[in-house]
């Protein structure tokens, strides 16, 4: 669970990089990310012997090998990364931002969607769920850690923090429907407790209070108040991060996404 958190959130981070106005931010939040991405990348090499299949069993060692490859290759994106956002070399950085992505939806295609076989609507779906999550967990801790940086570049433009905020909420939406999708076809195999118990943690933290916690954010940012934005948004962190890991749960349990 550690390796596939980790590559989901480096790409979600990445993505959210490349989708975000980056002339309105200071360098020294992109170098700063750089590093984090590059943490999470090493972490997420060193645990991936804890992959395992769509069907429970190990990943296979081809797919294991590929899948390390190639997060390798996106720690050595975010090490140049970090030099060139510390030099002001945007041009260089971005290219380093698009390297990261490309790596990271690689490298989990091959942990998590060629598991099942991408030709199977079941493997098709579950990537589909995975680049949703990616993108939630991305938007939210992206903006989170960019409000952060407000407190030392007051004077930065809040048009950044507003559009990360918009992502949030289409991320949550796009999630949502997802999991709607996800529960209609699985639905009949809720049938425990505790199952029912992971799937109201899902919803409700993972679903309705991240929904809940977008609105708050771009309505407080309507004032201009990036630290009780900032704060709301971390909130929507925690929320997200437990929504998830529920859904991982029910995933091995049920081998059904949500």
């Amino acid at each position: 669970m550690v390796a596939e958190f980790s590559l989901l959130l480096t790409c979600g981070i990445s993505l959210i990089w490349c989708l975000m106005p980056r002339a309105q931010v200071t360098a020294g939040f992109f170098r700063i990310q750089m590093l984090l991405v590059m943490g999470l990348s090493a972490l997420g090499v060193l645990a991936m012997g804890q992959l395992t299949s769509g069907s429970g069993d190990p990943l296979s060692s081809t797919l294991l090998f590929r899948a390390r490859v190639f997060s390798s290759i996106a720690i050595g994106f975010a090490y140049f990364g970090s030099i060139a956002w510390t030099l002001d070399r945007r041009p260089v950085g971005t290219w380093a931002m698009v390297g990261i992505l490309g790596a990271t939806l690689i490298s989990l295609i091959c942990s998590r969607g060629a598991t099942m076989g991408l030709t199977t609507s079941a493997g098709a779906f579950h990537l589909l769920s995975s680049f949703s999550t990616a993108f939630l967990l991305g938007a939210a801790v992206t903006g989170m850690l960019l409000g952060h940086w407000y407190l030392t570049a007051p004077t930065m433009s809040i048009e950044p923090l507003k559009t990360l905020c918009w992502y949030f909420a289409a991320a949550v939406l796009l999630r949502f429907l997802v999991s709607l999708s996800g529960w209609m076809i699985a639905g009949d195999e809720l049938h425990r407790g505790l199952h029912w118990t992971w799937f109201s943690l899902r919803w409700l933290a993972g679903i309705l209070g991240p929904m809940v916690i977008s609105i708050m954010a771009l309505r407080i940012l309507r004032y201009r108040n990036t630290q009780a934005a900032t704060g709301v948004l971390f909130a929507g962190v925690i929320l997200c991060f437990i929504g998830e890991m529920s859904a991982a749960l029910l995933y091995s349990e049920l081998r059904a996404s949500f």
